[in-house]
């Protein structure tokens, strides 16, 4: 390959990096493995004859979708073994993202959850159907399957989802009220409070990954979550602290326990009350909560 066509390349490939990237974690819910999906498909793209190439934007997605469906088939063998729940990695973004209704609530930990209950070839076909808007046919390039094969598989995929996702969306305001009593009832040990503010019937998952304390099985309803929230993180002798921050472009809580990072709390609110908290405490998970990571769906 020529050093123009390379320069060309590259220009292609940083101007798209982070649609790419965010196309990757969508699929994937891993940072680290959405850049090992990138690098992957950067090597396959500069061997491309660009001359060649009618839609590049079109192209990558592709290389991407492809190489996330070669890596959601290994991430499932890894999860099988996984230690306790598997959360989605949080990331760390700018507030704008939050404002972003349709980015904010494609990369939100309840729908990523709710992607996880999909096969490969479903959540490929519903994640670039439905968040990144992409064609039937050229998704049937990318999955390899037929047009009409994509339009059924979408169809089914958009039923699944909607039977689990939040019955309507809510303003970041309204997330961010029920984050802060879910702050004020932590840090000041109120289990009348965390009540409060709980729905009957919340779920709480808590990922530990085998590293760090946390339940290995979800665990249901307000006292039971109340209870093992203020029993095991609200310690009388250790200083609690939540810090108001924006991860996976909504509202979240970084909980400090004697100023150290102990974890990611994120929520899923109904009806002004928060029907699941999602506690992300795997150190692995936690290194992208300290710098931004840009996401676009364009």
């Amino acid at each position: 390959m020529s050093d123009h066509a390379t320069n060309a390349a590259t220009e292609t490939f940083v101007a798209y990096r982070n649609l790419l990237f965010t196309v990757a974690y969508e699929m994937l819910g891993s940072a680290a493995d959405a850049e090992d999906v990138l690098q992957e498909t950067w090597l396959r793209w500069v061997k491309v004859d660009l001359g060649q190439v009618r839609d590049q934007r079109a192209y990558l997605i592709r290389i991407t979708t492809r190489q996330s469906l070669n890596r959601l088939r290994t991430m499932r063998r890894r999860k099988e073994a996984y230690v306790g729940p598997w959360l989605p990695e949080p990331l760390l973004t700018a507030p704008d993202v939050a404002e972003n209704v349709e980015l904010a609530e494609s990369v939100s930990m309840a729908l990523m959850l709710v992607l996880e209950t999909l096969s490969p070839t479903e959540r490929a076909v519903f994640v670039l159907r439905e968040a990144f808007a992409v064609g039937y046919d050229e998704i049937a390039a990318a999955v390899g399957k037929s047009p009409a094969a994509v339009r059924q598989i979408a169809h089914r995929a958009r039923r699944r989802v909607e039977a689990r996702r939040p019955r309507e969306a809510i303003s970041p305001d309204e997330a961010r009220a029920a984050l802060e009593s879910v702050r004020r009832a932590l840090e000041t040990r109120d289990l009348q409070g965390l009540l409060d503010v709980l729905a009957p019937e919340v779920v709480l998952l808590s990922d530990g990954g085998g590293v760090k304390r946390a339940s290995t099985r979800p665990i249901n309803g307000a006292g039971k979550v109340a209870r093992f929230i203020v029993g095991g993180l609200g310690r009388a002798q250790v200083a609690l602290t939540g810090d108001p921050t924006v991860v996976n472009g909504n509202p979240a809580l970084v909980l400090r326990v004697d100023g150290e990072i102990d974890g990611v709390i994120a929520i899923r609110v109904e009806d002004a009350r928060v029907t699941g908290l999602y506690y992300v405490r795997n150190p692995e998970k936690l290194t992208r909560i300290a710098s931004e990571t840009p996401l676009t769906l364009r």
